[in-house]
């Protein structure tokens, strides 16, 4: 399956369901961050969704695969 266009609060859950937490917010970015130490950012704009190119860069900064991500999405 294909990475498509998604808003910000199905991104944040699925990192959730990965383990990582909100750390904190600064302006429309909001920080996550696992217990091992790995961190991402997930910019949350009203009304926008996150491109395929930044939810890529999303997924590599959390350590995890496309398809794991994909998995994630679906639960």
């Amino acid at each position: 399956m294909k990475l498509k266009p998604l808003p910000a609060h199905k991104v944040i859950k699925a990192l959730e369901k990965a383990g990582f937490k909100v750390l904190r917010q600064k302006g429309s970015h909001v920080i996550m961050g696992h217990e091992d130490g790995r961190v991402s950012v997930v910019p949350v704009h009203k009304g926008e969704e996150i491109g395929r190119g930044l939810l890529r860069k999303i997924i590599k900064d959390a350590g995890l695969s496309r398809e794991e991500f994909l998995e994630l999405l679906k639960k």
